[in-house]
């Protein structure tokens, strides 16, 4: 908590000046031999531009897995990235989130949408993920070059 109220003005502070806020804090929950010992690593807040190129990261995997497994490109909306952004606002859960959002909804409902697909013929070479009227997630297929 005091690391999000000295960051919330937008500006980093310093590692000296974060440590010195947070180590009142640290001296009454352990000892001071073991402080003395320690050393002490305050960590920023992720930002949106941090959390965004995670959220990329993660889709770029997810895609590689695609295309190794089903020989299948994946493609998607920058408002898909946005959204899964504006759904890790938790600080303390971090980009945790990310895989979360992934692996709970949007992986499920591409294996689910191949595996009916793979019964009616050839998969087709590409996927698409965008955003329908809700915010959810919409899946598109199609041909590469359509």
């Amino acid at each position: 908590d005091l690391i999000m109220e000295s960051c919330s003005d937008g500006n980093r502070p310093a590692v000296d000046d974060l440590s010195s806020v947070i180590r009142p804090v640290l001296s009454k929950h352990f000892k001071p031999a073991l402080l003395a010992r320690m050393t002490v690593v305050p960590y920023y807040p992720i930002d949106a531009t941090a959390m965004k190129g995670i959220v990329e990261l993660k889709l770029r995997q997810v895609g590689a897995r695609l295309l190794e497994s089903q020989r299948m490109v994946l493609e998607y909306d920058s408002s898909v990235v946005e959204q899964i952004v504006q759904r890790c606002t938790e600080v303390e859960t971090g980009a945790r989130n990310v895989d979360h959002i992934l692996q709970g909804t949007l992986l499920p409902k591409i294996s689910t949408e191949i595996l009916e697909r793979i019964g009616g013929g050839p998969l087709p070479d590409k996927l698409r993920i965008a955003l329908d009227a809700e915010g959810g997630f919409k899946l598109g297929f199609g041909e590469i070059g359509h």
